[in-house]
C-alpha cells in the first residue's frame, strides 16, 4: 500500500522543519511507488527549479528502488541502460543523494525527493521526514 496524503504532509512538514533548524529552504516531493507525486512542498525562498528536481529525484529512487547516492552509482557504472530508463518515465530521473526509498520492510510504499540546498543537506532532510513517517 502506498503512502497516504496524510503520511506524505507529514513527511514534508518534518523535513521542512529540520531544514528551517538548519537555517535552509527545499522543496520536498513524494511520490507513491509508481513514481507519481502524491505531494510537494517548496518553502519561501526554495529555488524555483528545486521543485522539478526534487520530483526527478524521488521518481527515480521509487522505480529503481534506490536510495539517491546509490541510484548515481548505477548511472556511472550503467549510464545507457540508466538513460534509457529514464527516458521510459514521465520526467528525467536525477541520481542524486538527497532522495530515499519509504518502505514498510521490503514493501516500497513511494519515495522522497529534497533539493534546494547542498546534497548531504537535501539528504539529512529527507531522513528527518522517513524518521516522523517510519518512527525511526
Amino acid at each position: 500500500m502506498p503512502l497516504t496524503l496524510e503520511q506524505s504532509q507529514l513527511l514534508i512538514d518534518a523535513a521542512h522543519e529540520h531544514a528551517r533548524g538548519a537555517g535552509l529552504s527545499v522543496t520536498v516531493a513524494v511520490v507513491d511507488e509508481g513514481g507519481l507525486l502524491k505531494a510537494l512542498g517548496r518553502m519561501d525562498g526554495a529555488p524555483p527549479l528545486s521543485a522539478q528536481i526534487a520530483e526527478a529525484k524521488a521518481v527515480g529512487a521509487a522505480v529503481w528502488h534506490r536510495d539517491g547516492d546509490q541510484l548515481a552509482g548505477v548511472q556511472d557504472q550503467r549510464g545507457a541502460f540508466f538513460e534509457s530508463v529514464s527516458r521510459l518515465t514521465r520526467l528525467p530521473l536525477i541520481p542524486a543523494d538527497g532522495s530515499a526509498v519509504v518502505r514498510d520492510g521490503s514493501a516500497v510504499l513511494g519515495a522522497v525527493g529534497v533539493s534546494g540546498a547542498k546534497p548531504e543537506e537535501d539528504r539529512e532532510c529527507a531522513e528527518a521526514g522517513l524518521a516522523a513517517v517510519l518512527g525511526g
